[in-house]
């Protein structure tokens, strides 16, 4: 018997596919590490998404495991190295939701641009007012983007027709720059870029990539956005950088800290204080999530898998 545990909610293709290959489907979205633990022993294959982290306790209990899929993209929370080195097969699938993602950050941008969602809840108040909500476009600025894979590829050719110049940096990639898009270093997009976007994984040297020193090193007030990782910023340094004007405003999909019904005193002060701000827009860890992206994860992970 070939089992399968399924710790996320999953598009029905994915279940249906693998019912068909002989599989037994274990469909445990709420699982936890430790429940987890007790049940992988005889599994053969396992679906994760960011939720838990897939060690080497984990991996070692793992006998029978011939297989990860991840759900997406970001491997940081799987023991990639050592699973492969006890022949376990790794895939992740973020071609699946790129462009979801970069669907999703644009619109974020063109919202806090021409303040759509603040002057939609100024009329809610009974207020009409055209000069304070004057817009910005989009059209002619200089956008940097921070980690030029999957999604942030996806980024730039959605913003191919507005006519701007893009800037990208990634540490581990090179020779992608071509047309409007120039690659770039951290010095540059702090200088000249009116937009600058996150699309880095989650790594040690990734951890708060944006904090004081990155704030402080901008020149043009740009708009900020992540849609990657929540720890890939500093919210106090976000919050500082609104405070004393270093960005002209944030678009958040992603938190430090997803789990609001565990928030300290502390963290629920800097969220309420940033859901109050006209010029922040937050959102619940959805960019990648669309109806599509839903059907296309589970197709490419699969295929990658052969399955």
């Amino acid at each position: 018997m070939k089992n399968v545990i399924i710790t996320a909610k999953v598009h029905e293709y994915l279940v249906d596919r693998l019912t068909k290959q002989g599989y037994t489907i274990n469909l445990l979205p709420q699982i936890g590490y430790d429940e987890l633990y007790e049940r992988i022993t005889d599994v053969e294959g396992l679906i994760v998404t960011t939720r838990l982290k897939i060690d080497k306790p984990m991996i070692n209990k793992a006998a029978k495991l011939k297989w990860i899929g991840r759900l997406g993209s970001g491997m940081e929370l799987i023991d990639t190295a050592f699973a492969e080195s006890r022949g376990i097969q790794c895939v992740s699938s973020p071609e699946g939701n790129r462009n979801a993602v970069a669907e999703h950050i644009l619109g974020m941008l063109l919202n806090l641009m021409n303040k759509i969602n603040s002057s939609n809840a100024e009329i809610k108040e009974g207020k009409w007012l055209r000069d304070a909500n004057r817009g910005t476009e989009l059209t002619g600025k200089t956008v940097g983007i921070v980690g030029f894979g999957n999604t942030g590829n996806a980024f730039a050719k959605l913003l191919s027709s507005f006519n701007v110049t893009i800037l990208g940096y990634d540490k581990y990639k090179f020779d992608f720059g071509k047309g409007n898009i120039k690659e770039a270093n951290m010095d540059q997009l702090a200088r000249y870029a009116d937009v600058i976007s996150f699309h880095v994984p989650l790594s040690d040297e990734t951890f708060h990539m944006a904090n004081d020193q990155f704030f402080r090193s901008l020149e043009k007030k740009p708009y900020f956005i992540n849609a990657s990782r929540g720890k890939v910023h500093d919210t106090n340094a976000v919050i500082q950088a609104l405070q004393q004007g270093m960005i002209a405003g944030a678009a958040l999909d992603v938190l430090e800290n997803e789990k609001l019904e565990a928030y300290q005193p502390e963290e629920k002060k800097q969220l309420d204080w940033l859901l109050a701000q006209p010029n922040v827009i937050i959102t619940p860890h959805i960019a990648g999530y669309s109806q599509e992206a839903f059907y296309k994860m589970a197709k490419i992970l699969l295929d990658k898998l052969g399955l």
